[in-house]
């Protein structure tokens, strides 16, 4: 099955509030972990998170490493707004920096000690920016961590992916579900972009049947 592009912003108020009130416990709280687990040796620092959405990683990544300052960054307003309100309940605001920012745009190089990334590459029409925006943004010798979702071999083995994971969840989010599987990318796409970018150094781990993780340090 070939890839189709969904819009990159989810800039719609109503669409990212039911985003931001849908359980991903599992696999947000599961991504900061495996951030951990691959990086014993990383305590502090300054993180930058592209494609935060409504902040809950950089919250949980907030919590689980307390000597760490952490941008967000996300081209949608509504989810900065959402992402900001968030972390002021969770008295994280002193520690975190909320910016509407195409990631492409971001300034700067060799800024931060860490990046991580959740769900943010299959919005991207060209998924070579991200790798190089990735590498850009992090000094060398930091440790990287990005999960996005695994595009299914046909329309309807995503359709079966959505049915068994968000059955009960809203009409829109299980569009946005199956919108976003039908765009995301393949395990061996992501292989050849890392080598494209010089960046086979980053290791490639398909963790489920509908996620794939790609971790390591950016020399």
């Amino acid at each position: 099955m070939n890839r189709t592009l969904e819009p990159e912003l989810m800039d719609d108020p109503e669409q990212a509030r039911i985003y931001a009130q849908a359980d991903f416990e599992q696999e947000n709280q599961g991504f900061v972990d495996r951030f951990r687990d691959y990086f014993p040796d990383f305590s502090e620092g300054h993180v930058f998170d592209l494609g935060c959405g409504p902040g809950d990683i950089p919250i949980r990544f907030a919590r689980l490493f307390p000597s760490c300052r952490i941008t967000g960054v996300d081209a949608s307003a509504p989810m900065v707004r959402l992402a900001e309100a968030t972390a002021r309940k969770a008295g994280l605001s002193d520690r975190m920096t909320f910016r509407c920012e195409r990631f492409q745009d971001l300034a700067g190089v060799s800024v931060a000690d860490a990046a991580i990334s959740n769900s943010l590459l299959h919005h991207v029409p060209n998924p070579l920016q991200f790798w190089h925006k990735l590498r850009l943004a992090v000094k060398p010798g930091s440790p990287v961590l990005v999960m996005d979702l695994l595009r299914p071999d046909s329309p309807e083995d995503a359709q079966a992916i959505v049915d068994r994971y968000a059955s009960d969840a809203p009409d829109i989010l299980r569009k946005d579900f199956y919108n976003s599987l039908l765009a995301a990318f393949t395990e061996d796409e992501i292989g050849a972009q890392l080598a494209r970018m010089n960046l086979t150094r980053l290791l490639i781990d398909v963790i489920d049947d509908r996620h794939w993780v790609v971790g390591g340090i950016i020399h």
